[in-house]
């Protein structure tokens, strides 16, 4: 027994959960998410499906999990719907084939979701902990997520105590759930490092139906090199902002970021904090990757406000080594309170986000590989976007060894609308869409943003129609999708021999 709480073998957890129930993870990426329930159950699935009996769940949790959690259940055929965010290769096949139902949604309404009954009912809460109090307290690990709310909604709760991350990291967490409508108040954060809720999630003990034991790693990858092409990336960005100080856009003590994940971001990151014109600089945002703990160890980010810390292995032992000087330095929420956009439009965070493709009109496409092939969802982008002081997209000008380009006429998927998005960046340059009209935004992303091979036949796209406020001809506007769906290679589009319209 741990306290009043029956300790399990991984196997006895699994076996509790039926077929047709809907079960919370922890986690938020690979950080924090459970390893061995999951992969438990994923095992279980197996051998009812070798039996003839029918086993899936649905899956929430906050955003991706990792190999042991998605990966494990999807490649199992042990989940019946997932919802809100994901990044597994093995389920975004089983997506994409229409063998598990995917709903993609905000990050920070997930949570909301789940407690308005939107979702049906949470039967478990499978989460990770470091430590639980007599009282049944959850200490978490690296990441908060959706898990406060999974807790408090699910029938039953398992924990997996996990003895890779220590107890030590009690204070390390700010749990907070707002009231629910129609007696919601204001969320009271007026800078990042403001602390409003409690270490650890206050559960009945009742409910905690037992404790695996385990000590394994988050699954959580580095990110590879920068190479010259995030790295112009990162520079333009970083240049920009500057400017924007020096011209009093932004205020001289700088604002809070917020940084999507990957490896341009992680480029941006370390050029803002090379940028000498830049001051030293807080973060609100719902990921910490390993360019931030370098750059708080720098003392070049003063804090950092998240919702996990997706860092490699090698950053998490940095952290955990030194949690003495991380503790005042780092806060990590549940990712209603993180993503929220009261708090962000309040902080005036600046936003810098990943496209998949961005239209020369200012529209991006997040999600969808040519439109129709789900990469991995919206996330928090969105979250962010449409409420930040100033929000801005990059990604490189072409893809697939240069035959696709990211810049087209009309996104084949639009995840945020040219009335969010205020700059694009690309290794070429930055185009800044604020107060520009639709063939402005148009001349500038073409000429600032694509990449020469691609900019004549743009050209050629935007000078189809005269008279229109926004030049779009329907049956030319995804003909370089087209193209590369034929022939594999956008380029060699002739839109001059398409003839002009104006529906």
């Amino acid at each position: 027994m741990i306290f009043s709480f029956p300790v399990l073998k991984p196997g006895e957890a699994a076996a509790m959960i039926e077929h047709g129930q809907t079960v919370g993870f922890s986690g938020f990426t690979p950080a924090g998410a459970p390893k061995a329930i999951p992969l438990a159950i994923a095992k279980h699935a197996e051998f009812e499906h070798q039996a003839g009996r029918r086993f899936k769940i649905g899956v929430l949790t906050g955003a991706s999990t990792g190999p042991s959690l998605d990966g494990a259940l999807a490649k199992a055929a042990a989940i019946s719907f997932r919802t809100p965010y994901q990044s597994s290769p093995e389920l975004r096949k089983r997506i994409n084939a229409g063998e598990t139902r995917f709903f993609d949604m905000h990050l920070s309404m997930m949570p909301q979701a789940v407690r308005y009954g939107f979702l049906g009912p949470v039967h478990w809460a499978v989460v990770e902990a470091c430590d639980i109090t007599a009282g049944g307290g959850i200490v978490l690990t690296a990441s908060v997520g959706a898990s406060p709310t999974f807790c408090r909604m699910a029938d039953r709760i398992l924990i997996e105590l996990n003895h890779n991350h220590p107890p030590t990291l009690l204070g390390m967490h700010d749990i907070y759930e707002p009231a629910d409508p129609p007696r919601r108040r204001e969320i009271p954060i007026y800078s990042a490092s403001d602390r409003i809720g409690s270490p650890v999630i206050k559960v009945d003990p009742a409910k905690i139906a037992g404790v695996v034991q385990t000590n394994l790693e988050d699954e959580c990858k580095g990110f590879d090199e920068a190479t010259p092409e995030t790295d112009r990336i990162g520079q333009r960005v970083s240049e920009f902002l500057a400017s924007e100080m020096k011209a009093g856009r932004i205020p001289a003590a700088f604002l809070p970021v917020q940084s999507g994940v990957g490896n341009i971001a992680n480029a941006i990151l370390f050029a803002l904090g090379r940028n000498k014109d830049i001051p030293a600089f807080e973060m609100y945002t719902e990921v910490l990757q390993d360019s931030v703990v370098k750059l708080i160890q720098d003392e070049r980010v003063k804090f950092a406000s998240t919702c996990s810390l997706t860092v490699s292995p090698e950053a998490l032992k940095v952290v955990y080594d030194n949690l003495e000087w991380f503790r005042p330095r780092i806060l990590m929420r549940p990712q209603e309170i993180s993503n929220n956009p009261e708090v962000v439009r309040r902080l005036g965070i600046i936003s810098i986000n990943t496209a998949l493709e961005v239209d020369i009109f200012g529209n991006v496409n997040s999600t969808h590989v040519m439109g129709r092939q789900m990469m991995n969802g919206i996330g928090g982008s969105g979250d962010f976007t449409r409420n930040a002081y100033l929000s801005v997209f990059t990604c490189p000008s072409t893809a697939k060894g240069g035959k696709i380009s990211t810049i087209v006429p009309l996104v084949s998927h639009m995840d945020h609308s040219e009335h969010s998005v205020q700059i694009v960046a690309t290794e070429w340059g930055i185009a800044d869409l604020r107060g520009r009209s639709p063939i402005e935004r148009a001349l500038l992303i073409i000429e600032n943003c694509a990449h020469p091979e691609f900019r004549d036949q743009l050209h050629q796209y935007l000078e189809l129609v005269e008279g229109a406020h926004t030049p779009h001809t329907l049956t030319a506007a995804f003909k370089m999708h087209d193209k590369f769906a034929r022939t594999g290679d956008m380029h060699g589009v002739d839109f001059a021999e398409v003839a002009a319209t104006t529906r």
